[in-house]
């Protein structure tokens, strides 16, 4: 039997369960400005999925570039779900958010 496509599933299931609170807490503590880590993680991971030869490290590596770059999209709405009110805003850059249940 050839497990490696279900190794793979379920490392893409916990890389991106992973990501999810590194992208809260990276809004939490950094705000928006920190898009661009994960954009330069992302083409690196990417470029590093394009050059190994593993057939298992390759997706792996392709997985987390694009959780990566799809990050850059969350970090963005983790702002907009955290001025809702459905997530704590960081009182040391409270200037930075326009709360919609305060208006």
């Amino acid at each position: 039997m050839n497990y490696s496509g279900l190794i793979i599933a379920l490392i893409t299931f916990l890389v991106i369960g992973l990501f999810h609170p590194i992208v809260i807490k990276g809004e939490y503590y950094f705000g928006t400005r920190c898009w661009w880590v994960f954009a330069l993680l992302g083409v690196v991971f990417i470029a590093a999925s394009l050059l190994v030869e593993d057939n298992m490290l390759s997706p792996i590596l392709g997985v987390v570039g694009c959780s990566c770059l799809w990050s850059i999209l969350e970090i963005f709405e983790q702002k907009k779900r955290v001025e809702k009110g459905w997530f704590p805003m960081n009182p040391k850059r409270k200037n930075e958010y326009r709360r919609k249940d305060k208006q």
